[in-house]
């Protein structure tokens, strides 16, 4: 089966699921978006990495590629290779050097250690045909290198236009000693946009 190459473009909270997040999946060259519900400890992880931020103590996926690299494994590439009953099955094609293996794994935790790898996100025609949304030409598209929207939906972007830069740049401290990074990647650009 032929490959079809995707790439991060969106990652929001999901209108459809209460406290679950769509991580949405764009094709390379094409107009096709995948989207994907995925819970919000994994959609952290994606963002933090997205976002390269520093977590004071190595996060879980941060500990699988430490993992990995201390024993010279290489994640290549990544599929999403299955779609059953709403659920999207993935492999993690991972090298040594004597060997290629390929993992089960949740599309989720398979996002979010493609992106800390760097490696390219694969998945194949049925699962588009069967999953994708089609935009239109006219629709905005990500450009190779353009960062990643990262946005919130709901009332927290309205609760932070109320505040000040001095009370936005306090609760921006607060969220990062909790650990969420996702809240505070809308809090810095609410900052950003002020500047």
């Amino acid at each position: 089966m032929k490959k079809i190459e995707l790439e991060i473009v969106a990652l929001s909270h999901s209108i459809t699921q209460t406290h679950s997040y769509a991580v949405v999946l764009g094709e390379i060259n094409g107009l096709r978006r995948l989207p994907i519900v995925i819970g919000g400890f994994e959609a952290q992880a994606i963002a933090v990495a997205l976002e390269n931020m520093q977590p004071s103590r190595p996060l879980t996926h941060d500990l699988m590629k430490n993992f990995m690299n201390a024993f010279n494994v290489d994640l290549q590439e990544i599929i999403i290779s299955d779609l059953q009953e709403g659920i999207f099955y993935s492999k993690l094609v991972c090298f040594t050097e004597n060997d290629t293996v390929e993992i089960d794994s949740r599309t989720s935790d398979a996002l979010a250690l493609a992106v800390r790898f760097g490696c390219p996100i694969y998945t194949y025609e049925h699962i588009l045909e069967n999953a994708g949304i089609l935009m239109e030409d006219g629709a905005p598209k990500k450009n190779k290198g353009e960062s990643v929207g990262i946005e919130e939906r709901g009332g927290n972007r309205d609760d932070l236009s109320a505040l000040n830069l001095e009370e936005l740049q306090t609760l921006l401290n607060e969220v990062l000693e909790q650990e969420d990074y996702i809240r505070a990647i809308s809090i810095r650009d609410e900052i950003n946009k002020r500047k």
